[in-house]
């Protein structure tokens, strides 16, 4: 596993319920800002076995990128942490956004084993 890869685990790992990140957000998060694209495979390939909160990711513009049924259970899950969203389906990034900069606790991330 590369340390990108740990540092995003890391991360995913630590938005804590009821608020979300968006994919380059994690990404710059995690040491690679113009990484958001490799973000999006990391959690497709890696949330079961990490159980990571792969629901609390969304995109840029605040919505759930999935348009199947994965989307409606994200937005369940969201829901049920008290995310509530707007009328036209985003989420207000200015309430729910987690920065973990803002967080001194995860300035240095724990490495993965």
């Amino acid at each position: 596993m590369t340390p990108f890869t740990a540092n995003v685990i890391a991360v995913i790992q630590a938005i804590p319920e009821g608020k979300v990140m968006t994919y380059g957000g994690v990404a710059k998060a995690a040491g690679s800002p113009r990484a958001a694209r490799q973000v999006v495979r990391i959690l497709h390939s890696m949330s079961r076995k990490y159980r990571l909160p792969w629901h609390r990711v969304i995109n840029a513009k605040g919505r759930i990128a999935l348009d199947d049924e994965s989307g409606s259970v994200q937005r369940l899950y969201l829901s049920g942490e008290g995310v509530e969203f707007e009328p036209d389906g985003a989420i207000n990034l200015e309430l729910y956004l987690y920065v973990p900069e803002a967080d001194p606790e995860n300035y240095f991330l724990p490495p993965l084993e």
